[in-house]
């Protein structure tokens, strides 16, 4: 029986313990959510600063594979101007 009190005991602070850590996580979390208003307030655009944020966390090398990636398919869609000379005369489409 002495078994079984002891595991519930440790059950019961291991649950208590992500309780705790829970309302910590939640605090945090509200904090961050008071400094993008923050920035905001003072006219910084809250979504280019998550992307800053977001893009500070991976390493350099992985970021620009990332960044090349992302142009070659926005490339491959025609999201990005040619700056190849092989497209399309701008001055022969003005005719």
């Amino acid at each position: 029986m002495v078994d079984t009190s002891v595991a519930r005991d440790q059950l019961r602070t291991i649950v208590e313990r992500i309780e705790r850590l829970e309302e910590e996580k939640k605090a945090i979390a509200d904090d961050i959510k008071d400094v993008y208003a923050e920035a905001k307030a003072n006219g910084y655009d809250v979504k280019t600063l998550r992307k800053v944020v977001g893009l500070r966390k991976v390493e350099t090398t992985e970021r620009q594979e990332q960044e090349a990636m992302l142009d070659l398919y926005m490339s491959a869609l025609g999201m990005l101007p040619d700056t190849s000379g092989d497209g399309p005369d701008p001055a022969s489409a003005e005719g």
